[in-house]
């Protein structure tokens, strides 16, 4: 019994029945055996993609941690430099000082030194000068008396001369 039905455009005839039980079998088998397993793989494929995203979220938390380690080692690092290089500036700053207070010491040292020699070389100097006018003096007196003085009025005339030539005061 072939059953033939119109309804406008299209007609109903068995092989629309047997198609439409061919499509319930087919779509039967596609949801017990096929839609499980593409169910199955893409869960599967889901949780792989989850599980690379953590991992991806993990890495870079561990690669922001690394970079924070690592410019905590920088500043620390500069920091390091930082205070060798203040200490190296101190410890020159130490040594021009000392050099410089060394070379004031010796300035000081060299121009006492000078003063001294030159405060011996002018009392050799007076010294000497006293001796060549007491000569003089004695010389002078002699001709001038015509005799010679004792000592006590040798040393007072000599004194007095000196005296008068250490002042300016001396006559000529």
């Amino acid at each position: 019994m072939i059953l033939l039905v119109t309804a406008g455009v299209v007609t109903i005839d068995g092989t629309v029945i047997v198609e439409l039980i061919t499509f319930l079998a087919m779509l039967a088998i596609l949801s017990r055996y096929v839609f499980p397993e593409v169910v199955k793989f893409a869960e599967a494929r889901q949780r792989q993609i989850a599980q690379q995203l953590k991992e991806a979220e993990q890495a870079r938390n561990d690669a922001e941690a690394h970079l924070r380690d690592a410019e905590a080692k920088v500043n620390e690092a500069r920091r390091t430099a930082q205070s060798l290089i203040d200490g190296a500036n101190k410890a020159a700053e130490q040594l021009r000082l000392e050099a410089k207070q060394k070379a004031e010491d010796e300035v000081k040292r060299l121009r006492e030194t000078a003063r001294k020699e030159i405060d011996a070389e002018r009392v050799k100097a007076i010294q000497s000068v006293r001796s060549e006018v007491a000569g003089l003096v004695v010389a002078a007196t002699e001709k001038v008396i015509g005799e010679t003085l004792d000592v006590a009025k040798h040393r007072q005339l000599i004194d007095r001369a000196i005296e008068e030539v250490a002042s300016g005061n001396g006559s000529r």
